[in-house]
């Protein structure tokens, strides 16, 4: 099964962004994985944050397939242990699904038809990241979990 992630603007800092990237290319090691940047949206100052979340919903939509297990990055979502997300998803990669699509929303969250679409609501923790420090922190959190799966010695009890 594939893994998705999709987020909503690009990443502007080139020290977070190489972190990404280079945790991305470990995951794809061990598992098919894509990402999508969905365009942030601009002169946004006439918009009210209803409507931002609306028409970030259309963008992030557009790249919603059928089939897709929908995984929110939020910050009401169910919380784990690095040990017990890994026992999470690999349960989830053993599912009848094409793609498990995880996905960060913009500034102010999610259109409640991103969340009617959603199965599930998963939060890093109960701080407040940056939207782009959020994309290291999965990553890395994605990268460990495989590694935990497969016995590695990256993760330390």
């Amino acid at each position: 099964m594939k893994i998705t992630f999709i987020a909503v603007g690009k990443t502007t800092d080139k020290h977070v962004a190489a972190l990404t990237d280079d945790y991305m290319g470990r995951i794809g090691h061990f598992n098919p994985f894509e990402f999508h940047a969905v365009n942030e949206l601009r002169n946004t100052k006439s918009l009210s944050m209803e409507q931002q979340k609306e028409k970030e919903a259309d963008l992030i939509m557009q790249q919603l397939k059928s089939g897709d297990h929908i995984i929110l990055l939020d910050e009401k979502g169910r919380e784990f242990r690095s040990t017990e997300f890994a026992e999470w998803l690999e349960d989830r990669l053993h599912k009848s699904c094409k793609r498990l699509v995880f996905i960060i929303g913009g500034p102010y969250g999610f259109d409640r038809r991103i969340y009617d679409m959603a199965q599930e609501k998963i939060s890093l923790s109960k701080m407040t990241f940056s939207h782009q420090m959020i994309r290291v922190l999965f990553t890395e959190q994605l990268y460990r979990a495989f590694t935990i799966m497969k016995g590695m010695p990256y993760h330390h009890e």
